[in-house]
């Protein structure tokens, strides 16, 4: 799995060869998405598939190899079905024949580690039915109850739905608004749209189209338009937005652009307060400062594009941020959920975009081998915006003063 290019709620599904995962998923989706077969092993690399479930919405179910796969290629399975790990935001690990020992336990672990709730289920209950003792057993390690179930003969399914409702969190598909915190009916928001060679032909990016959608939602009035129209249209207008909005690259003008009695903030910082880790981002965007000469920073890229002269995370942020701290420093750009081309404990700040393209739980779990090793994390959007000299003035609307206001 390279790429988070799926913002829906991700499922993994987890579980020895042979133990019914590919029936399952099949079961789940109402499709034969993935290979059904008698013999163990027939799942290599993982299988995705949307699907929706009543009472939460879209999401992406993940078939996996057996954990418990052998010999060289299988142990390339088994390493891939555990990366999958990072990027769900919920488990559900098929036990069959009531078998139970350090594969499962191992996965367990890196639940817990990754803070992914699991929910377990025994499948071919008509073959051989869970026993007491292993029910028992998995309730004292982990605290959840067992399914039963047949994927042959789904009699239970919608006991198993609804336990896979139980088990999600909410965060993952509730959508929270955006902007609901910060506006009231009516506001008129300004959103700032540079219109360079980064923009797509004939279309907003994805955060912009967002933003408005969120403002509509709100019952709140979205203007829209380049940095070159901001001040013929308050001059000419009178209107007075109770915020604007701008793209992170333009964060110098739109602060001259903007009249400061106006709260002025970027579409990357908006995602940061609404992705998770806005906290992490105040506490590490300071460390720009302190970076020394041959330093390396790492720039995480959600989403894979082709890469322009004026590429945001790939040209533009590292030449303000050698031309910013005057030091000659090292850069590596990872794209989608790509894995690090370095150790981590190698780099002395992390530079995350936006996040539009992954979930919640794919951000966090992103940053979180820094955070947990003491590595400065920031946003696209705040370290543009400390190295502007509009930091302070682009987070205000986020601070805990502002946010019931």
């Amino acid at each position: 799995m390279k790429k988070g290019k799926e913002s829906k709620p991700h499922i993994g599904i987890f579980g020895r060869r042979n133990a019914g995962k590919s029936s399952i998923i099949n079961v789940l989706t109402g499709q034969n998405v993935a290979i059904v077969s008698p013999h163990p092993g027939t799942t290599t690399d993982p299988v995705k598939k949307s699907v929706e479930i009543f009472g939460i919405g879209p999401v992406v179910m993940i078939d996996t190899a057996g954990i418990d796969d052998s010999g060289d290629l299988g142990s390339q399975r088994v390493k891939k079905s555990r990366e999958i790990i990072n990027a769900i935001d919920m488990a559900i690990l098929v036990l069959s024949e009531n078998r139970f020992n350090h594969y499962e336990e191992q996965l367990l672990d890196a639940f817990y580690e990754m803070g992914v709730p699991c929910l377990f289920v025994h499948n071919k209950e008509d073959q051989q039915p869970l026993e007491k003792g292993l029910e028992e057993l998995i309730n004292e390690k982990s605290g959840q109850r067992v399914i039963e179930f047949s994927a042959l003969h789904p009699v239970r399914f919608e006991e198993f739905v609804n336990a896979i409702r139980q088990t999600m969190p909410a965060t993952a598909y509730r959508k929270q608004s955006l902007l609901g915190d910060f506006l009231r009916r009516n506001d008129i928001v300004m959103l700032i749209v540079p219109i360079d060679t980064e923009a797509p032909e004939g279309r907003l990016i994805l955060p912009q189209v967002q933003v408005i959608r969120d403002i509509l939602d709100n019952n709140c009035v979205a203007i829209v338009l380049k940095e070159s129209e901001v001040d013929a249209f308050l001059h000419n207008t009178g209107i007075k937005p109770r915020m604007a909005i701008c793209d992170s690259s333009i964060f110098e003008k739109a602060d001259a652009l903007v009249p400061p009695d106006i709260q002025l903030t970027g579409f990357s910082i908006l995602l940061a307060y609404y992705k998770g880790e806005f906290d992490s981002y105040l506490k590490g965007t300071p460390a720009i400062s302190s970076l020394k000469d041959n330093d390396h920073v790492l720039i995480l890229e959600s989403c894979t594009h082709h890469v322009t002269c004026d590429d945001i995370g790939r040209v533009k942020i590292p030449q303000w941020l050698g031309n910013f701290t005057g030091k000659k420093l090292r850069f590596d750009v990872v794209a989608g959920l790509n894995k690090l081309n370095r150790p981590v404990s190698d780099y002395a700040l992390v530079v995350q975009c936006g996040g539009c393209m992954i979930t919640r739980k794919q951000l966090i779990n992103r940053l979180k081998p820094a955070l947990d090793r003491g590595i400065p994390v920031t946003n696209y959007g705040m370290a543009i915006a400390w190295m502007q000299g509009v930091y302070d003035r682009a987070i205000e609307p986020f601070t805990y003063k502002n946010r019931d206001k």
